[in-house]
């Protein structure tokens, strides 16, 4: 199922940990392998997969968010938005409640509702100040969340 799954060195998992320190404002510990499956390097943390990489950047996925409990790059929806991503559709801008001002364009980025669960992991099409403002237009492609085929993985 999983293809090259290997452990890393502890110099490989120190620079993943300050890397997903510096971008999710969270502290990530324990054992770290990757593995491949099907289009994704999938990130395993103590044997559970709990993050994958997004052009060669590591990124938690949804249950990684929730376990880790990142700070950063975070766009909150409304309850309204939330059915329509949990389906895979894009995050619209008139969904978004509140986006981390640091946020740039092209930032890997994750969803939570407004009481901070994580409901997704994209890819931002706008700034976080431009998501709030902006009153039309997709603001994050989704490329992860609860229910998908990644989700599913993690889950078991």
């Amino acid at each position: 199922m999983f293809k090259n799954r290997h452990a890393l060195k502890k110099k490989d998992v120190k620079k993943i940990t300050e890397k997903l320190e510096k971008i999710l404002g969270c502290n990530v510990e324990g054992e770290m392998e990757i593995a491949e499956y099907k289009e994704w390097k999938l990130l395993f943390i103590d044997g559970k997969i709990y993050g994958f990489f997004v052009d060669d950047m590591p990124f938690l996925n949804v249950e990684g968010l929730k376990r880790f409990k990142a700070n950063k790059r975070k766009v909150s929806v409304d309850d309204g938005a939330i059915k329509f991503i949990l389906n895979g559709a894009d995050v619209m801008a008139p969904g978004v409640v509140d986006a981390d001002e640091s946020i740039t364009e092209g930032d890997v980025v994750w969803v939570s509702d407004v009481r901070g669960l994580p409901l997704a992991v994209g890819i931002a099409l706008m700034n976080g100040k431009e998501m709030v403002a902006a009153r039309k237009g997709k603001a994050v492609k989704n490329i992860h969340h609860i229910g998908d085929e990644l989700w599913k993985l993690s889950k078991d």
